[in-house]
C-alpha cells in the first residue's frame, strides 16, 4: 500500500504528491500511485527531492529506457541525464510552447526535470494539456483534423547557427543527418488512456502534409496558439530541489526565458515511450 499524497492542482493538468522519497528505491505500489496519477493528471510536481543524478536516472528508469539526448550535453557518469544550463553566454533555446524530442519515430513517453540551480526570481515553466485542447475545439474541426498528418523536424529548434562555429557543431552535424523529418497523426489517441490530444507542437512541427503551404501556416498557427490558452495550462514556479515528471504524450511545454544574466541549471531524464498512433 502506497502513502503516498496527492493534490491536485487545477481542473485542466497538474498534482503535487507528498509521502514519497524518491532518491529511495521505489516500491511497486508507490510506482503504481505515480504511474496512475500521470495518467490522470499528465504532470505531476514533487518538492525537496535532492536527488543525484543516478537516483534521478533510476526513478526514471523504473518507467521504461532512457533516451540520449544527440546535441545537450550530459552529465559524464550519467549520459541519460541531460543538463539544461542557461545563462548570458549560453542563451535559453525552450522558450517555446514544445513536446519534447518529437522529432523521432518512437518518441518520449515522458520526462523527469530536477531544478538544480536556480535564479533569484524568474524561470519559471508551464505546461499545456493537449488533451484538454482537443476537448475544447468544436466537432466540425475536429473531423477535418482526423486523418491529417504532420511533419516534425530536428532542425527546427536546433539551426544550424546556434551550433556553428561552436564546439557541438560535428555531433549537431552527425544528429541533423542521422535525423531527417518524421511524420505523426496531428490528433494523437494515448497508448493507455485512449484519450485523443493535439499533437502537433511549435518547436518542431513544420508543416501539415495534407495541406497547401499557407493552408498548413494557417491552420498550425491557430493549434498553436489555441493549445496555449490560460484554459489548458499550469504554470510552476520552482524551488531548489523541485522536480517534474510529466506525460510527454498528452502535453506541451514552456520554459519562461525571464531571468537572465542570471543562470539556471536543470537536469532531465527523458523517457522512451511508443510510435503515435
Amino acid at each position: 500500500m502506497s502513502n503516498i499524497r496527492i493534490q491536485a492542482l487545477s481542473p485542466t493538468l497538474g498534482a503535487l504528491l507528498t509521502g514519497v522519497n524518491l532518491g529511495q528505491a521505489l516500491g511497486d505500489a508507490d510506482r503504481r500511485t505515480i504511474h496512475d496519477a500521470l495518467l490522470k493528471h499528465q504532470l505531476l510536481l514533487f518538492e525537496n527531492q535532492p536527488l543525484t543524478p543516478r537516483q534521478q536516472r533510476d526513478f526514471a528508469t523504473r518507467f521504461g529506457d532512457l533516451h540520449v539526448h544527440p546535441v545537450y550535453p550530459n552529465v559524464p557518469d550519467q549520459p541519460e541525464i541531460m543538463v539544461l544550463d542557461t545563462h548570458a553566454d549560453n542563451l535559453p533555446d525552450n522558450d517555446n510552447w514544445h513536446t519534447d524530442v518529437t522529432f523521432i519515430e518512437t518518441l518520449p513517453l515522458g520526462a523527469v526535470l530536477s531544478a538544480r540551480e536556480l535564479p533569484p526570481v524568474g524561470g519559471d515553466t508551464l505546461w499545456s494539456s493537449s488533451t484538454a485542447a482537443y476537448d475544447a475545439l468544436s466537432e466540425l474541426l475536429k473531423a477535418l483534423l482526423a486523418g491529417l498528418t504532420a511533419e516534425h523536424e530536428f532542425t527546427r529548434s536546433f539551426p544550424e547557427h546556434r551550433f556553428k562555429g561552436t564546439p557541438h557543431y560535428e555531433r549537431w552535424r552527425r544528429a541533423r543527418d542521422d535525423l531527417p523529418a518524421v511524420v505523426h497523426p496531428v490528433v494523437r489517441t494515448h497508448p493507455v488512456t485512449g484519450r485523443k490530444g493535439l499533437f502537433v507542437n511549435e518547436g518542431f512541427t513544420s508543416r501539415i502534409r495534407e495541406l497547401s503551404q499557407r493552408e498548413s501556416d494557417a491552420l498550425l498557427a491557430f493549434l498553436f496558439a489555441h493549445a496555449a490558452r490560460p484554459e489548458f495550462t499550469l504554470r510552476w514556479r520552482w524551488k531548489q530541489h523541485d522536480l517534474a515528471f510529466w506525460d510527454n504524450r498528452t502535453t506541451q511545454h514552456y520554459a519562461v526565458a525571464d531571468y537572465l544574466p542570471a543562470r539556471r541549471i536543470m537536469h532531465r531524464a527523458t523517457i522512451l515511450g511508443d510510435r503515435p498512433f
